[in-house]
C-alpha cells in the first residue's frame, strides 16, 4: 500500500470576503472528492480571505497510481479560475 498528502497553498484573487472565499473552496474540494475519490480538506488560512491551503491524500495499491492521482488533482486544481497556486508541497507515508 502507497500513500501521499499533496498541500496547496492558494491566493484568490477575487475574494473579498469569508463567504466568497467559501464560494470558491467549497466547490473545488467537492469536485476533488467527487472525481478523484480522493480525502481533501481546507487545512489553513481558515481565518482569511484571499488565501487558503488545501491538502488532498491519495491511497492506492501501487506508487504511480497515486502519483496519478495527485498530478489529476493538480491539473483540476490549475484549471480552476479565480485562484492561483503559491506553493505545493508532497509528503509520501
Amino acid at each position: 500500500m502507497h500513500a501521499a498528502v499533496r498541500r496547496w497553498e492558494l491566493h484568490l484573487e477575487g475574494c473579498h470576503s469569508l463567504k466568497e472565499k467559501r464560494s470558491v473552496v467549497k466547490p473545488l474540494t467537492s469536485a476533488l472528492r467527487r472525481e478523484l475519490n480522493v480525502s481533501v480538506a481546507e487545512t489553513g488560512h481558515q481565518d482569511l480571505w484571499q488565501r487558503a491551503e488545501i491538502a488532498c491524500a491519495a491511497v492506492g495499491s501501487d506508487r504511480r497510481i497515486v502519483e496519478e492521482t495527485l498530478r489529476a488533482a493538480d491539473a483540476l486544481i490549475e484549471r480552476n479560475g479565480g485562484l492561483r497556486i503559491l506553493d505545493t508541497m508532497t509528503e509520501a507515508l
